[in-house]
């Protein structure tokens, strides 16, 4: 089990990794050693996210969620194998925390009487600028 917070915890056999060549540092065990990480975790399909959090979860992270509710995280900054592992198990850990708590719900504000009063300042001043742009007719004989 994979423990995100007290009351959420996700099972190891939803999380599939697969690894790859990875990019970056390392010299020729770039070229030998499969080090790069890619973790897919389909949210859509989790059985222990409740289903606000996994609408928030996909919303949140935005390109790396499939059209199918999948969530792919790659990991290539280390060069080894365990630590692009615990960095990608770590991205996921943390994006599936900010989708637990819920967002706070905007108020409704007005903007204060001086703001208003400068932002028709403004207007005015904009105005006059553009007016004292226009020149007259101009004949062409």
């Amino acid at each position: 089990m994979i423990q995100i917070t007290d009351t959420l915890a996700l099972d190891e056999s939803e999380i599939r990794e697969e690894f790859m060549r990875g990019a970056g540092p390392g010299g020729q065990n770039v070229n030998k050693v499969e080090t790069a990480v890619q973790l897919r975790f389909n949210a859509a399909q989790s059985p222990n996210l409740p289903d606000e959090v996994r609408a928030r979860l996909i919303a949140l992270a935005g390109h790396r969620a499939t059209a199918d509710g999948e969530i792919i995280i790659t990991a290539r900054t280390a060069r080894s194998q365990a630590e692009n592992r615990a960095a990608a198990l770590a991205q996921l850990t943390h994006l599936i925390a900010r989708a637990l708590k819920p967002p706070v719900p905007r108020r409704a504000t007005r903007p204060t009487r001086a703001a208003q009063a400068r932002r028709l300042e403004v207007k005015r001043r904009v105005s006059r600028i553009k007016q004292s742009r226009r020149g007259g007719s101009y004949d062409v004989d």
